[in-house]
């Protein structure tokens, strides 16, 4: 029999003696890194933020994410935060980012939960409709892209790829035959996220997902003094202007050109999510757990606009790649709101 005090005993008596005299294996800790030592290049490329920036989200989440012991030299708050905003930025496999932090895939998963929570509990904090500015400056910005009068948002969806669920598999089959989530997302003109909807299964489209949203019941009550520009996806309203499927030269036309000029801000505030966050091009996670990490780039997304952060770079997506197939009937009072402002605004 081989000698039971060896570190790996390969003989399975000598196995079975070690387990019997309680002798276990020396604990190795792992060296932890640094995070804020490196440069700010660095830290951008790796986790999206400057050090500031992260001791700045530090401070938010730390009451949420601190563990209550140091036993096992458990990870401090700020290296959670460091190892759930590395998988964010370059969606790696767990394991992965476990290799670069000199992590465990289990430490690395909890951490992530962890972080998303508590982002999770700032996105009324940070994801504000129509936005923290004053309605009138969000209309003036708008107004300055290409003339189009009382934008206080504009609206699209998109797809983020993920892992077949177990359950209810067949809802989440979107229109190009994989497995997704549809994300609602309205902007301002700043590109900031003013509002998402990150729990409809792929196979809604976005008229539907809007017309059972908060969003479309706030604003149908009167409660914003303004207008949501939104594709041929949605059903034009009083409240949300879509472009003229047919346009007739001039005025129409002039209209058209000015509602893609800025709805293009929508376009632009996605690609830019997806660009920061490259987690988002395919999930490995049930749809819940998605649904949360959507959450979290988004409030992580408008913390790094706000705070002026190295914008990535974007890459727009075809129209015809994200845009529902499915175009609604235009809504009377819609289409009376649509001609008032073609007529007043670009009859020119």
């Amino acid at each position: 029999m081989a000698c039971p005090f060896l570190n790996d005993p390969v003989d399975e008596g000598a196995a079975l003696l070690r387990r019997e005299l309680n002798l276990r294996r020396e604990m190795v800790i792992r060296p932890r890194i640094d995070v804020l030592a490196f440069p700010d290049s660095c830290l951008v490329e790796r986790y999206r933020f400057t050090s500031q920036s992260i001791v700045y989200i530090h401070n938010l989440i730390r009451p949420y994410i601190r563990n209550i012991t140091r036993r096992s030299h458990a990870l401090t708050s700020q290296q959670i935060l460091c190892v759930a905003l590395r998988f964010f930025a370059n969606g790696s496999f767990l394991y992965n980012v476990g290799d670069a932090e000199n992590l465990s895939k289990s430490t690395v998963g909890r951490a992530i939960r962890k972080v998303c929570l508590a982002l999770k509990r700032l996105l009324p904090n940070f994801v504000i409709f129509p936005g923290s500015k004053p309605v009138t400056a969000i209309k003036e910005e708008f107004h300055k892209i290409a003339g189009f009068p009382d934008v206080i948002g504009c609206i699209d969806g998109t797809h983020i790829p993920i892992t077949a669920p177990s359950r209810n598999e067949a809802k989440y089959v979107n229109r190009k035959s994989t497995h997704s989530i549809n994300v609602q997302i309205v902007c301002d003109a700043a590109c900031i996220i003013s509002d998402v909807e990150a729990k409809w299964p792929g196979s809604f489209d976005d008229s539907r997902i809007y017309s059972e949203s908060n969003l479309s019941n706030r604003l149908q009550s009167g409660e914003f003094d303004g207008l949501l520009l939104g594709d041929r996806g949605y059903p034009c309203q009083p409240r949300l202007l879509t472009p003229y499927p047919d346009p007739e030269p001039g005025p129409q036309q002039n209209f058209n050109q000015a509602h893609c000029r800025t709805r293009a801000r929508v376009e632009t505030t996605i690609g830019l999510l997806k660009a920061r966050f490259q987690c988002l091009r395919h999930l490995r996670v049930a749809p819940e757990r998605a649904s949360d990490i959507i959450v979290a780039c988004v409030v992580l997304h408008n913390i790094a606009t706000i705070r002026g952060e190295q914008q990535p770079a974007v890459q727009i997506e075809d129209p015809d790649d994200d845009d529902d197939p499915i175009h609604p009937p235009a809504i009377q009072d819609g289409e009376a709101v649509r001609d008032t402002i073609c007529n007043n605004h670009f009859n020119n």
